[in-house]
């Protein structure tokens, strides 16, 4: 992997020089396919900022950190990249799992459901890539109301509830002035 690091505004000393270079050099060991990495440090007023750019096959991740320390900013953007890289290299692998997540998924939501229809093969493969976790939960019969206390209480942006006038599931949400429901009807 090519480190290039430059200053703008800033003199690139070879003590900041070689903590970014140390620093970057880590994110390497989450992704083996990085060809190049560009950083740049630059002061702003009072703020230190470095942007890191990192150049991966077929992908570009970057990051951008600002405080009052130079060193400080470096390793908080690093952070960040890590974050990112391993959140594309999940998603590099999860490419080559097979469709083994999505197959269990729904062998679990018929074993919870009797009388559910089987999905057709290619249902599978399409809930791979997209379903990562199945949370189950009780949902007894509430009205509207009861959702709006809970959807509060919970502090949550969203509520699914049994609704208990009509007997269908519903969402509730909220907006910016009060709250929205989705009530889907059957076809």
């Amino acid at each position: 992997m090519q480190i290039t690091v430059k200053g703008k505004n800033v003199e690139v000393t070879e003590a900041l020089r070689s903590h970014a270079e140390k620093r970057i050099s880590k994110i390497e060991r989450y992704f083996d396919r990085i060809i190049n990495t560009d950083v740049t440090l630059s002061t702003e007023r009072n703020w230190h900022i470095v942007e890191v750019t990192v150049h991966a096959n077929g992908h570009v991740l970057r990051g951008e950190e600002r405080t009052n320390d130079m060193y400080s900013s470096i390793d908080k953007v690093i952070d960040k990249l890590e974050k990112q890289v391993k959140r594309e290299k999940g998603k590099v692998t999860r490419k080559g799992r097979g469709s083994h997540l999505g197959e269990e998924l729904v062998a679990a939501a018929e074993a919870e459901v009797p009388g559910a229809a089987a999905p057709v093969d290619g249902d599978v493969h399409k809930l791979e890539p997209h379903v990562e976790h199945l949370k189950r939960f009780n949902s007894p019969p509430l009205s509207v109301e009861q959702a709006v206390k809970e959807i509060e209480a919970s502090g949550l942006e969203f509520y699914v509830f049994n609704n208990q006038r009509n007997g269908r599931i519903n969402v509730l949400y909220k907006r910016a002035k009060g709250y929205g429901l989705i009530d889907p009807i059957p076809v």
